[in-house]
């Protein structure tokens, strides 16, 4: 129903930026919330960020501690797409980062399901 492609992962420096983005393609009306996850190696996946569509206040982020003020999450609400800005990035940064999304408006009904990307693999060499 839903369908999710990422891209822009690879491997960078310390310091250096990255541009992550995720495009949702089906029958979509509207997405709720769109996100960004990464699972390290050994370790869980964890929320990185992500950003909910509010008709009052408008699209509202939300950032994990360990990315505030380095990282910035933006969606296209036409074109059902998020990206993820990644700067100042650390070798801790290193993992797979999915995109997610969840509360699908889709033409035929309401979708609480989450979705997922294939993840793409971002490193970070020190």
């Amino acid at each position: 129903q839903v369908q999710l492609v990422e891209s822009g992962g690879g491997m960078v420096q310390a310091g250096g930026s990255l541009r992550l983005s995720c495009a949702a393609s089906g029958n979509i009306v509207s997405i709720n919330n769109m996100g960004w996850y990464r699972q390290a190696p050994g370790k869980q996946r964890e929320l990185v960020a992500s950003i909910t569509r509010s008709i009052t206040y408008g699209s509202r982020p939300n950032y994990a501690d360990s990315v505030k003020g380095r990282f910035s999450i933006s969606r296209d609400n036409a074109k059902n797409t998020v990206s993820l800005q990644m700067n100042s990035l650390k070798a801790e940064d290193t993992a797979v980062y999915y995109c997610n999304v969840n509360g699908v408006l889709l033409t035929t009904h309401y979708s609480g399901k989450d979705y997922w990307g294939e993840g793409t693999l971002v490193t970070v060499s020190s």
